[in-house]
């Protein structure tokens, strides 16, 4: 099987915590040693946000911050390959060729950002397209994709699937009220990719990088499977 893991900056390396980074190698390692073509993409997460909130402080454009962004995304995605040691390429690749021909080699390919004004989100979903992935698993700090903000109302509840085409309404949803997707981990781009390119979509919580690993060798998860059809929905319990 052919899967982009989508791995959250603060996921991967929450207090920069070299545990938690070989943890991640060890899972993905464990995927491209069992006869998985394995690709990662890394975002910021919250060191990006410091650097972009000191930049901005400077009088930084939002070009700027976009770019610095980037390049702390790849800062991420060199620790992960440090962890990976010799499964990895070397550096991280900057372009959807490069990581597919590092597939295609058998080595497991690392990105972070590629250009302002796209997310990791985005490149994730835009590489496993580009790669024709069977599998595209986002490994975020929340369980899954929520009807609301499950941070901000105790009732909302969780989609066990959801078709691409609802994750757009959703996403597009929450950034016309000004929340930006807050009950969907990932971005309005990176869903409308995922609905044109009709990829299967595993959203869960990847605060333990065994759950990413479970998910793809087994396809069981504990989280919200977004599917190409039409056939979404909530949770068993709430149908």
């Amino acid at each position: 099987m052919r899967v982009v893991v989508s791995v959250g900056g603060s996921v991967l390396a929450p207090d920069l915590r070299a545990d938690r980074v070989e943890e991640y190698a060890g899972a993905l390692g464990s995927l491209a040693d069992a006869g998985h073509e394995v690709a990662a993409v890394v975002g910021g997460g919250g060191v990006a946000r410091e650097y972009i909130g000191t930049a901005r402080e400077l009088g930084a454009n939002e070009g700027q911050l976009d770019q610095l962004g980037i390049e702390v995304t790849r800062l991420n995605a060199r620790l992960l390959i440090t962890a990976l040691g010799e499964r990895a390429a070397p550096v991280p690749r900057e372009g959807y060729e490069e990581a597919t021909e590092t597939l295609r080699r058998d080595g497991v390919a690392v990105m972070g950002g590629v250009v302002p004004g796209q997310t990791t989100d985005a490149v994730s979903a835009a590489l496993a397209e580009y790669a024709d992935a069977d599998l595209l698993v986002y490994a975020t700090n929340v369980d899954g994709v929520y009807d609301a903000d499950p941070s901000a109302d105790d009732d909302a509840t969780r989609y066990d699937s959801l078709a691409a085409e609802e994750l757009v309404a959703l996403v597009a949803e929450g950034e016309s009220l000004g929340s930006a997707g807050s009950n969907a981990p990932i971005d309005l781009l990176a869903a409308k990719i995922l609905q044109r390119s009709a990829l299967r979509t595993f959203v869960l919580d990847g605060s333990n990088p065994d759950r990413v690993r479970e998910a793809v060798e087994t396809g069981d998860f504990d989280g919200t499977e977004v599917r190409p059809d039409a056939e979404g929905g909530l949770s068993e319990e709430d149908r």
